[in-house]
Parts: C-alpha cells; structure tokens; sequence
C-alpha cells in the first residue's frame, strides 16, 4: 500500500483580533476552517495559499509570511496531511463572489468565540496556527525556495 501524504496550505488573516474563518459542509456537518485547501498541480504554495483564500471567502490576499508547517493525520480517515500555514493582509472583498461548493460562507471570529465553537472545528489545526501566530511564529516568504 502507497502511503500518499496531502500536501494543504491555509491562510491567517486577522483584523483587529478577529480571524477570517470558514463554515463549510463536511461528512453532513457544518464545520469552521482557516481558509485551506489542496495544492493543485504546476502552482506555488503562495497560489494555492491566493486561491484557496478567495475561492472559500470572496477575499482577495496578500500572503505576508509563514506561520508553520504542520502534519495532520485526520482520525476520520487516516489520511496524513502536510499543511502549510501562511499569513496574509486582506486586500478585497468580493461580496458577489461564487463560493467553491460545500463553502456556506466567511466569517470574522476573535480566538474566544472560535474556542466557544469547538465542536465545530474542522480540525485542532485550527486553534494550532492561531495560537502559533500570535505566539509570535512568523517567518518569511522567503523559507519557501523556488522549484529547481
């Protein structure tokens, strides 16, 4: 049997002490995510990172920096996820923007509301990269090397 880790990124924007979040439809439930996803094919993480963020929230992002890089074997299925976490400045809202399928929408949450929602939460990723990122973890762009 291959063992095939996933390779995610997701993206912190934060205003103000609120986090931009997204409520998604996942196994028959509504659960809270960072804006993340999968890394598609011939794009950089910083893309993935760019689009994952507008295609779940309507916001256009300028990535600023790297939180971490995180492995995750969900429980649910075993699958082994390697994600990397980045921070971003919100640029734009597009109110009218068609959201991917099984998005129900954004929100902004301060770290108290989203811990008052934990049984929500998609994964304990979550509350990982916040509280990495405002522990003071940020790293630059930079860390991120170009293909050969």
């Amino acid at each position: 049997m291959d063992w095939l880790p996933h390779i995610t990124v997701a993206t912190i924007v934060e205003d103000n002490g609120r986090f931009l979040m997204v409520e998604e439809s996942k196994g028959g439930r509504t659960v809270l995510n960072q804006p993340a996803g999968h890394l598609d094919p011939d794009e950089t993480l910083i893309e993935a990172a760019v689009r994952e963020t507008l295609e779940e929230t309507g916001w256009d992002v300028e990535p600023t920096g790297i939180v971490g890089i995180y492995l995750y074997t969900a429980p649910s299925n075993g699958v082994t996820y390697q994600r990397v976490c980045f921070t971003a400045k919100a640029l734009k809202h597009h109110p009218d923007y068609q959201l991917d399928d099984g998005i129900v929408g954004a929100k902004w949450l301060t770290r108290d509301e989203l811990m008052a929602q934990r049984a929500n939460w998609r994964s304990e990723l979550i509350i990982r990269c916040i509280d990495d990122y405002l522990g003071g973890f940020h790293f630059g762009l930079e860390l991120i090397r170009p293909s050969l």
